[in-house]
This record gives C-alpha cells, structure tokens and sequence, in this order.
C-alpha cells in the first residue's frame, strides 16, 4: 500500500508509552500516511464540545488534516479516491452519544461507497464488556442525529471496532472492513484493570471517573443544569447556583435505596464552580455521585433517576434548555436526541415525584441486544 489516511486525534497513544501519539509511531513503522482526519474537538482533542473545526495541518506530522466535524460530518469521495486504505484509531468511552462512535459510522458508509478498505485499530471499552450490564433506552429511529445513528443502547458494552463489524453485516455489506483486536482485554474490565494510563479524550473528559458516569449525567445537558464542564470532576457533578443539595441527595438516596448492596447509592452534596457554561464563574451547589456506585446501580438509570429528583426538588426552577452544536445548530431536541425517546421527557414531567427504579429499568432494558450483537463479537 502506498496511500493511508487515518482517522484519529491525540488522545490515540501507543498503550506501553502513553506520551506518543499513534500517527508518530505509524509512520515512525514505515505506514505511508498521506492525510488525517479528525473529529468532534478536533486533532488535538482538544476544542469545545460541539464547536465545529476547521481543516488544518497537523504540527507533528505535516500532513493535512481533513475535518469530519463542521462543514462536513464523513468524508467526501475526493479525499478516500486516492487513498490504497483508510486507517480509523480513536479512544472510545461507551457511550452511544459520544460523537467518535458516529464518527466510525460515517468514515464506513463513506469508504464503502467509495471501494476502499478501512481498518479499525481497536481499543478496549473503558467500561468493560458485559452485555448484561449494557442500558438502553435502543435509540428510536425518530431520534437519529449524529450522536446517535443505529438502534443501540446508550451503554453498549461494545468496542468500536465490534460495532464496526456490526454494521457490516447490517448496514455496509459493501465495506471492505478489517479489525485489528486489541490485545489482553476482556469483557470483564473495565478501564482501570487494563494497567493503562487514561489520557483524556476530550476536554471534558479527563478521567476514568467522569467517562463512568458520563452515559447517565451527560442527559443533564438538556436542562438549566450545568454537568460540572470546567472543573476537575465533569460529568461527576451536577449543580446550579439554586440547587439545594442536600434536598436533591436525599431524594436520589431515597429512590435508590437498597438498589445496592442494600444500601442507598451514595450521593454527596459538594460545590463547585464551572469554567465553562451553563453557570459559567459562578458558584454552584450541586450533588457529586461516585462512579463505582453509578457502574453498579447503572449509570444510565443513576442519570435518569437524579433528574427525577432534581425536577421533584425544583418544580419551579428546573427548565429544558437547547444545547447548540455545529450537528444540531438550534439545540433543540436535544434530550431526546441524547435519551434516545421522544416520549420520555413528557413521561418524566409528569411522573417525576413517582419515578423508580423499576420504572426507569423497564425504559433503558436491553432485550434482544446480547443475541443481535452475539456474531460481530472480539473478545470473550
């Protein structure tokens, strides 16, 4: 092969030296890489959550860099026509509205319709495999959008590069798809038992901790509620200046007692202050939910049953909010772009005082998901 592009961003490291990024030590092996693409925040990983990016020139490399995250969404024909094969290495968190996943998505459509060959550097899911610990809601076909484009669950419990494979046989039979599996990783660990250093993947996502909570307080991002963006702990913490705290942490403990261990998922009332909106430089109270907890109650239904008991605590002041991005300009819809159901935000507004976990567990159910992913499977 004498043409490669690769899709990536500088959160992909080499996992035995985590200072160097992939496309250094690629080329570094002889790869001929000719051009690079990147997507939601950029190369660098580094720009804002959904500002759109522009094409570049990758100051490490040289080598241009074609944006997937702005003017365009995948690739165009006259960027893969000349390319041999089109390389794809980018971390993953699990979660299905993480934009990287749709990233993948697109890059296949666009190589399969042009004839050329992908190939998935695969990486581990950071929170594990376990099928029987995947949480839905399946995103509903009236809810596509580009953080979300396959009836998947919003935890899937899979690797990109298992996805990947799902698509070919259900979407792209026409992609020319290879996965390269990574080595070591099984269904059972998640990030912090793979012995390797986390390097963020995003600016908002600086840490095992917050990837683990992100698929259930990421739906904060639909409400006049900030998700801790510009601290230490996003995505860990969920507050504004008029949240009463520890009357948010009691009704939380109250709806998930005895969903652990028999004892109530711990929920600690904290204040922060967020450099980034909503409540940008302003002191906010808030509840900080510990990741081993959501893991085991499920982060998705931690998320769902936290907005329960915000919108119980806070009749009055809790609001929907837009959330404008370059995929979705108007930032309307959001929540149901981010649930995937349109019908649960009216379920929530009215059922919020009585919501439980058996209600929110028969909303993120996965039933038939195990058996539908069962042949595009890696990893045991």
């Amino acid at each position: 092969m004498r043409r490669i592009g690769l899709v990536t961003n500088d959160a992909a490291r080499l996992a035995a030296d985590p200072t160097r990024r992939s496309r250094e030590a690629l080329l570094a092996a002889g790869v001929p890489l000719v051009r690079l693409f990147g997507p939601e925040h950029g190369l660098l990983a580094s720009a804002a959550d959904g500002a759109p990016v522009r094409d570049d020139v990758d100051a490490v490399t040289g080598l241009p860099v074609i944006s997937l995250y702005g003017e365009r969404m995948r690739p165009t024909t006259d960027s893969l026509r000349d390319l041999d094969a089109v390389l794809f290495d980018i971390p993953d968190v699990g979660a299905r509205f993480y934009t990287y996943t749709w990233t993948l998505y697109h890059v296949m459509a666009a190589c399969a319709e042009a004839r050329v060959p992908l190939v998935v550097l695969d990486r581990p899911n950071p929170l594990g495999g376990e099928l029987s610990q995947a949480e839905g809601p399946v995103l509903r076909a009236d809810c596509r959008s580009f953080v979300g484009e396959d009836a998947i669950p919003v935890r899937h419990a899979l690797t990109l590069g298992e996805l990947a494979r799902l698509w070919q046989r259900e979407r792209f039979p026409d992609a020319m798809l290879h996965v390269m599996a990574c080595d070591g990783w099984t269904r059972a660990m998640p990030w912090p038992n793979t012995g390797c250093a986390w390097v963020p993947t995003s600016p908002s996502m600086p840490s095992y901790e917050s990837a683990a909570c992100y698929p259930g307080t990421c739906l904060f991002e639909a409400t006049n509620v900030s998700v801790g963006r510009g601290t230490a702990m996003p995505f860990q913490v969920v507050g504004a200046p008029w949240l009463d705290a520890p009357a948010v942490a009691q009704e939380f403990a109250r709806r998930t007692h005895g969903a652990v261990a028999c004892q109530p998922v711990a929920s600690q009332p904290v204040a922060f202050t967020p450099a980034l909106a909503p409540y940008r430089e302003l002191s906010c109270q808030g509840v900080q939910i510990a990741p081993a907890d959501a893991l085991a109650l499920g982060p998705v239904a931690t998320g769902l049953l936290l907005l329960a008991a915000v919108m119980t605590v806070h009749r009055e002041t809790f609001a929907w909010a837009t959330y404008p991005t370059a995929a979705n300009p108007t930032g309307q819809g959001h929540f149901a772009r981010l649930v995937g159901r349109a019908d649960l935000e009216a379920f929530i507004v009215r059922d919020a005082p009585r919501l439980d976990l058996a209600q929110v567990r028969d909303w993120t159910g996965t039933e038939g998901w195990a058996a539908r992913v069962q042949p595009a499977l890696l990893y045991a």
